[in-house]
Protein backbone atom coordinates (compact mmCIF):
# COMPACT_ATOMS: atom_id res chain seq x y z
CA UNK A 1 0.00 0.00 0.00
CA UNK A 2 1.07 3.58 -0.83
CA UNK A 3 -0.37 6.67 0.44
CA UNK A 4 0.26 10.10 -1.57
CA UNK A 5 -0.54 13.95 -0.91
CA UNK A 6 -1.43 16.65 -2.67
CA UNK A 7 -0.53 20.34 -2.22
CA UNK A 8 -3.93 20.73 -1.09
CA UNK A 9 -3.79 19.72 2.91
CA UNK A 10 -0.31 18.14 3.98
CA UNK A 11 -0.51 18.27 7.41
CA UNK A 12 -3.94 16.40 7.37
CA UNK A 13 -1.90 13.27 5.00
CA UNK A 14 0.92 13.41 7.07
CA UNK A 15 -1.24 12.74 10.30
CA UNK A 16 -3.21 9.92 8.34
CA UNK A 17 0.04 8.52 7.56
CA UNK A 18 1.12 8.27 11.46
CA UNK A 19 -2.22 6.92 11.91
CA UNK A 20 -1.20 3.85 9.45
CA UNK A 21 2.28 4.51 10.86
CA UNK A 22 3.58 4.60 7.06
CA UNK A 23 5.65 7.53 5.40
CA UNK A 24 3.94 9.46 2.59
CA UNK A 25 5.10 8.13 -0.67
CA UNK A 26 7.71 10.73 -1.89
CA UNK A 27 6.24 12.50 -4.73
CA UNK A 28 6.65 16.12 -6.61
CA UNK A 29 4.09 18.34 -7.42
CA UNK A 30 4.77 21.61 -8.57
CA UNK A 31 3.79 24.18 -11.90
CA UNK A 32 5.90 25.68 -14.36
CA UNK A 33 5.81 29.14 -15.07
CA UNK A 34 2.50 28.95 -16.78
CA UNK A 35 0.92 27.47 -13.91
CA UNK A 36 0.49 23.98 -15.38
CA UNK A 37 0.26 21.36 -12.99
CA UNK A 38 3.51 18.73 -13.05
CA UNK A 39 3.33 15.77 -11.19
CA UNK A 40 6.52 13.25 -10.94
CA UNK A 41 6.28 9.77 -8.43
CA UNK A 42 9.50 9.61 -7.02
CA UNK A 43 9.03 5.71 -5.59
CA UNK A 44 8.27 2.47 -7.66
CA UNK A 45 4.16 1.88 -7.74
CA UNK A 46 4.00 -0.73 -9.69
CA UNK A 47 1.27 -2.91 -8.61
CA UNK A 48 0.61 -1.09 -5.31
CA UNK A 49 -2.89 -0.29 -3.34
CA UNK A 50 -2.39 3.63 -3.91
CA UNK A 51 -4.65 6.30 -1.84
CA UNK A 52 -4.01 9.97 -3.22
CA UNK A 53 -5.32 12.39 -0.55
CA UNK A 54 -6.28 15.96 -2.03
CA UNK A 55 -9.08 18.11 -0.64
CA UNK A 56 -10.57 19.79 -3.40
CA UNK A 57 -11.03 22.76 -1.24
CA UNK A 58 -10.08 26.30 -1.99
CA UNK A 59 -8.42 27.05 -4.84
CA UNK A 60 -10.48 24.39 -5.96
CA UNK A 61 -9.50 24.51 -9.68
CA UNK A 62 -5.95 24.10 -9.11
CA UNK A 63 -6.33 21.45 -6.16
CA UNK A 64 -9.19 19.48 -8.48
CA UNK A 65 -6.50 19.72 -11.00
CA UNK A 66 -3.46 18.20 -9.04
CA UNK A 67 -5.79 15.29 -7.93
CA UNK A 68 -6.85 14.55 -11.70
CA UNK A 69 -2.95 14.84 -12.94
CA UNK A 70 -1.84 12.30 -9.71
CA UNK A 71 -4.24 9.68 -10.45
CA UNK A 72 -3.10 9.88 -14.12
CA UNK A 73 0.41 9.29 -13.13
CA UNK A 74 -0.05 6.88 -11.09
CA UNK A 75 -2.20 4.93 -13.75
CA UNK A 76 0.60 5.18 -16.15
CA UNK A 77 2.67 4.13 -13.17
CA UNK A 78 0.71 1.03 -13.20
CA UNK A 79 -0.53 1.38 -9.88
CA UNK A 80 -2.84 -1.44 -9.26
CA UNK A 81 -5.57 0.20 -7.61
CA UNK A 82 -6.07 4.02 -7.45
CA UNK A 83 -8.40 5.72 -4.57
CA UNK A 84 -8.99 9.17 -4.23
CA UNK A 85 -9.53 10.08 -0.94
CA UNK A 86 -11.26 13.32 -1.06
CA UNK A 87 -11.58 14.60 2.47
CA UNK A 88 -13.75 17.68 0.85
CA UNK A 89 -15.33 17.18 -2.14
CA UNK A 90 -15.60 20.74 -3.51
CA UNK A 91 -18.25 21.79 -5.61
CA UNK A 92 -20.64 19.63 -3.87
CA UNK A 93 -23.11 22.52 -3.24
CA UNK A 94 -23.70 22.09 -7.32
CA UNK A 95 -25.31 18.83 -7.10
CA UNK A 96 -28.56 19.83 -9.14
CA UNK A 97 -29.76 22.25 -11.75
CA UNK A 98 -30.94 25.66 -10.13
CA UNK A 99 -32.24 27.14 -13.23
CA UNK A 100 -32.57 27.04 -16.46
CA UNK A 101 -29.27 26.38 -18.29
CA UNK A 102 -26.86 25.53 -15.01
CA UNK A 103 -24.51 23.21 -14.79
CA UNK A 104 -24.40 20.17 -12.45
CA UNK A 105 -20.87 20.55 -11.79
CA UNK A 106 -20.73 18.27 -9.05
CA UNK A 107 -21.60 15.29 -11.82
CA UNK A 108 -19.35 16.68 -14.24
CA UNK A 109 -16.30 16.55 -11.06
CA UNK A 110 -16.73 12.93 -10.72
CA UNK A 111 -16.59 12.37 -14.32
CA UNK A 112 -13.56 13.43 -14.67
CA UNK A 113 -12.45 11.40 -11.19
CA UNK A 114 -13.61 8.12 -12.46
CA UNK A 115 -12.22 9.11 -16.45
CA UNK A 116 -8.91 10.08 -15.09
CA UNK A 117 -8.26 6.67 -13.84
CA UNK A 118 -9.59 6.28 -9.81
CA UNK A 119 -11.29 3.09 -9.26
CA UNK A 120 -12.26 4.25 -6.03
CA UNK A 121 -13.34 7.20 -4.15
CA UNK A 122 -13.18 7.86 -0.38
CA UNK A 123 -14.63 11.15 0.84
CA UNK A 124 -16.50 12.69 3.70
CA UNK A 125 -19.97 14.18 4.84
CA UNK A 126 -20.51 14.98 1.29
CA UNK A 127 -23.11 17.92 0.94
CA UNK A 128 -25.89 15.80 -0.44
CA UNK A 129 -26.07 11.89 -0.21
CA UNK A 130 -27.13 11.36 -3.73
CA UNK A 131 -23.68 13.08 -4.78
CA UNK A 132 -22.31 9.45 -4.01
CA UNK A 133 -24.40 8.21 -6.47
CA UNK A 134 -23.02 10.63 -9.43
CA UNK A 135 -19.82 8.12 -9.42
CA UNK A 136 -19.25 5.13 -11.60
CA UNK A 137 -16.65 3.61 -9.34
CA UNK A 138 -17.38 2.39 -5.98
CA UNK A 139 -17.68 5.28 -3.46
CA UNK A 140 -17.51 5.77 0.35
CA UNK A 141 -18.99 8.04 1.66
CA UNK A 142 -17.55 8.27 5.75
CA UNK A 143 -20.25 10.35 8.42
CA UNK A 144 -18.21 12.30 11.51
CA UNK A 145 -20.79 11.70 13.44
CA UNK A 146 -19.12 9.53 15.62
CA UNK A 147 -16.17 12.01 16.20
CA UNK A 148 -17.59 15.09 16.34
CA UNK A 149 -19.79 13.04 19.41
CA UNK A 150 -17.20 12.00 20.80
CA UNK A 151 -15.58 15.55 21.38
CA UNK A 152 -19.47 16.60 22.09
CA UNK A 153 -19.62 14.46 25.00
CA UNK A 154 -15.75 15.33 26.18
CA UNK A 155 -16.46 19.04 26.36
CA UNK A 156 -20.02 19.66 27.01
CA UNK A 157 -21.81 17.40 29.78
CA UNK A 158 -25.06 15.79 28.18
CA UNK A 159 -28.61 16.68 30.01
CA UNK A 160 -31.77 17.22 29.06
CA UNK A 161 -30.78 20.91 28.68
CA UNK A 162 -28.58 19.58 25.63
CA UNK A 163 -30.09 20.51 22.07
CA UNK A 164 -29.24 19.75 18.47
CA UNK A 165 -29.91 22.27 16.11
CA UNK A 166 -30.25 21.70 12.23
CA UNK A 167 -29.47 25.35 10.76
CA UNK A 168 -31.96 24.51 7.79
CA UNK A 169 -34.34 21.66 6.72
CA UNK A 170 -32.29 20.31 4.47
CA UNK A 171 -29.61 18.93 7.58
CA UNK A 172 -32.21 17.42 9.69
CA UNK A 173 -31.01 13.97 8.40
CA UNK A 174 -27.28 14.82 9.63
CA UNK A 175 -28.25 16.44 12.82
CA UNK A 176 -30.38 13.57 14.00
CA UNK A 177 -27.98 11.53 13.65
CA UNK A 178 -25.68 13.34 16.23
CA UNK A 179 -28.53 13.63 17.95
CA UNK A 180 -28.80 10.10 18.79
CA UNK A 181 -25.39 9.48 19.50
CA UNK A 182 -25.87 12.12 22.49
CA UNK A 183 -28.52 10.05 23.92
CA UNK A 184 -30.93 11.08 21.78
CA UNK A 185 -30.71 14.66 22.68
CA UNK A 186 -33.76 16.81 21.51
CA UNK A 187 -34.06 17.94 18.09
CA UNK A 188 -34.57 21.80 16.92
CA UNK A 189 -34.95 23.62 13.54
CA UNK A 190 -33.72 26.77 11.90
CA UNK A 191 -36.20 27.74 9.22
CA UNK A 192 -34.27 30.46 6.93
CA UNK A 193 -34.69 32.05 3.65
CA UNK A 194 -31.61 33.07 1.62
CA UNK A 195 -31.20 36.49 0.63
CA UNK A 196 -28.07 35.99 -1.96
CA UNK A 197 -25.12 33.88 -2.34
CA UNK A 198 -23.55 33.58 0.71
CA UNK A 199 -26.67 35.57 2.60
CA UNK A 200 -28.97 34.10 4.67
CA UNK A 201 -32.36 35.40 6.61
CA UNK A 202 -33.56 33.36 9.63
CA UNK A 203 -37.21 33.55 10.09
CA UNK A 204 -38.20 31.18 12.59
CA UNK A 205 -37.31 28.52 14.91
CA UNK A 206 -38.92 25.10 15.11
CA UNK A 207 -38.54 23.65 18.75
CA UNK A 208 -38.48 25.22 21.83
CA UNK A 209 -34.60 26.42 22.89
CA UNK A 210 -35.51 28.49 25.65
CA UNK A 211 -33.40 27.63 28.33
CA UNK A 212 -31.51 25.17 26.57
CA UNK A 213 -27.72 24.41 25.02
CA UNK A 214 -27.38 24.84 21.62
CA UNK A 215 -24.95 22.87 19.61
CA UNK A 216 -25.45 24.09 15.76
CA UNK A 217 -24.26 21.12 13.01
CA UNK A 218 -23.91 21.59 9.75
CA UNK A 219 -21.49 20.04 6.93
CA UNK A 220 -20.27 23.07 5.88
CA UNK A 221 -19.33 26.91 7.05
CA UNK A 222 -17.95 28.57 4.06
CA UNK A 223 -19.22 32.54 4.91
CA UNK A 224 -20.40 31.49 8.52
CA UNK A 225 -23.27 33.82 7.87
CA UNK A 226 -25.71 30.92 8.39
CA UNK A 227 -24.22 29.93 11.52
CA UNK A 228 -23.49 32.96 12.91
CA UNK A 229 -27.47 33.94 12.14
CA UNK A 230 -28.79 31.08 13.55
CA UNK A 231 -26.81 31.16 16.85
CA UNK A 232 -28.39 34.89 16.79
CA UNK A 233 -31.35 33.62 16.71
CA UNK A 234 -31.23 30.99 18.83
CA UNK A 235 -30.36 33.64 21.40
CA UNK A 236 -33.39 35.74 20.49
CA UNK A 237 -35.57 32.83 21.25
CA UNK A 238 -34.18 32.09 24.84
CA UNK A 239 -30.64 29.48 24.65
CA UNK A 240 -28.71 29.98 27.23
CA UNK A 241 -25.31 29.40 24.80
CA UNK A 242 -24.85 28.08 21.46
CA UNK A 243 -21.69 26.38 20.11
CA UNK A 244 -21.50 24.99 15.94
CA UNK A 245 -19.75 21.59 15.00
CA UNK A 246 -19.12 21.48 11.31
CA UNK A 247 -17.23 18.71 9.18
CA UNK A 248 -16.04 21.27 6.65
CA UNK A 249 -14.36 24.97 7.70
CA UNK A 250 -14.43 26.22 4.26
CA UNK A 251 -14.00 29.81 6.36
CA UNK A 252 -13.93 32.37 2.91
CA UNK A 253 -13.46 35.74 3.26
CA UNK A 254 -14.26 37.33 6.52
CA UNK A 255 -15.61 34.21 8.04
CA UNK A 256 -13.17 34.21 11.05
CA UNK A 257 -13.73 37.22 12.09
CA UNK A 258 -17.72 36.67 11.40
CA UNK A 259 -17.26 33.51 13.88
CA UNK A 260 -15.49 36.27 16.55
CA UNK A 261 -17.95 38.58 16.72
CA UNK A 262 -20.99 36.73 16.90
CA UNK A 263 -22.64 35.38 19.96
CA UNK A 264 -21.04 31.73 19.30
CA UNK A 265 -19.17 30.33 22.19
CA UNK A 266 -17.12 28.06 19.83
CA UNK A 267 -17.17 26.86 16.18
CA UNK A 268 -15.53 23.34 15.88
CA UNK A 269 -14.69 21.55 13.08
CA UNK A 270 -12.72 18.88 11.08
CA UNK A 271 -9.32 19.56 9.97
CA UNK A 272 -10.79 18.03 6.15
CA UNK A 273 -9.67 21.67 4.63
CA UNK A 274 -6.59 23.19 5.82
CA UNK A 275 -6.71 26.18 8.39
CA UNK A 276 -6.04 29.42 7.23
CA UNK A 277 -3.86 32.12 9.57
CA UNK A 278 -7.18 33.82 10.25
CA UNK A 279 -9.05 30.72 11.19
CA UNK A 280 -6.00 29.52 13.40
CA UNK A 281 -5.95 33.10 14.78
CA UNK A 282 -9.94 32.81 15.74
CA UNK A 283 -9.86 31.94 19.44
CA UNK A 284 -13.81 30.63 19.14
CA UNK A 285 -12.53 28.36 16.41
CA UNK A 286 -11.21 24.86 17.44
CA UNK A 287 -10.20 22.43 15.05
CA UNK A 288 -10.85 18.39 15.28
CA UNK A 289 -8.84 15.62 13.61
CA UNK A 290 -10.47 13.32 11.54
CA UNK A 291 -6.77 11.51 10.91
CA UNK A 292 -8.21 8.80 12.53
CA UNK A 293 -11.57 7.88 10.54
CA UNK A 294 -10.11 8.46 7.77
CA UNK A 295 -7.02 6.34 8.50
CA UNK A 296 -8.88 3.58 9.75
CA UNK A 297 -11.05 3.57 6.55
CA UNK A 298 -8.22 3.62 4.16
CA UNK A 299 -7.09 0.55 6.70
CA UNK A 300 -10.14 -1.56 5.74
CA UNK A 301 -10.45 -0.83 2.42
CA UNK A 302 -6.57 -1.98 1.58
CA UNK A 303 -7.41 -5.26 3.88
CA UNK A 304 -11.24 -5.69 1.98
CA UNK A 305 -12.86 -4.58 5.56
CA UNK A 306 -16.38 -3.31 5.91
CA UNK A 307 -16.65 0.48 6.47
CA UNK A 308 -19.69 0.43 7.36
CA UNK A 309 -19.26 -0.56 10.48
CA UNK A 310 -16.91 1.93 11.32
CA UNK A 311 -20.88 3.99 11.59
CA UNK A 312 -22.13 1.06 14.18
Amino acid sequence: MKLLSGNSNRPLAQAIAEYLDMPLTRAQVRRFADLEVFVTIDENVRGEDVFVIQSTSYPANDNLMELLICIDALKRASGKRITAVLPYFGYARQDRKTGGRTPISAKLVANLITRSGADRVLTMDLHAGQIQGFFDIPTDNLLPSRLLADDIIKNYPLGDDLMVVSPDVGGVVRARALAKRLDDADLAIVDKRRSGPGQSEVMNIIGDVAGRRCILFDDIADSAGTLCNAAQALINHGAVSVSAYVTHGVLSGAAADRVANSVLTELVVTDSIEASDTAKACSKIRYVSCAPLIGEAIRRIANEESVSKLFD
